[in-house]
């Protein structure tokens, strides 16, 4: 492997349709996978995740930067944020999450998986 380690998410790895309101894309540059998430006005964790996965809430961690659009996500432990384009965020697993008002939201992650 060279130094320098390049994909294109034009070209992804993996791309995952199969939760309602949302499209998920992966790539595995060096060692890491980083994903690009785009979702739609009415996705929420608990309406279009949960059924695949089976537990209360959201059980990964994740870390992220979020390029348009608005999420709110509410932790188990009573804290609640809103995170919209430009915000970094790092959020424990314990969680709800749903896309806020009408636009389209696209966010990567560095860290957390999405019912894999």
């Amino acid at each position: 492997m060279s130094g320098i380690d390049i994909k294109s998410f034009n070209n992804a790895d993996e791309v995952t349709d199969k939760f309602n309101n949302a499209k998920i894309e992966a790539v595995k540059v060096g060692d890491q996978r980083v994903v690009r998430l785009h979702l739609s006005p009415g996705w929420k964790w608990s309406v279009d995740v949960k059924p695949h996965v089976g537990t209360d809430n959201c059980k990964a961690n994740h870390l992220g930067v979020i390029t348009k659009g608005e999420i709110c996500a509410v932790h188990e432990d009573g804290t609640e944020k809103n995170y919209k384009a430009g915000d970094a965020y790092s959020i424990k697993p314990g969680h709800d999450a749903w896309v806020v008002g009408d636009e389209n939201v696209e966010a990567y992650e560095f860290a957390g998986i999405w019912g894999e």
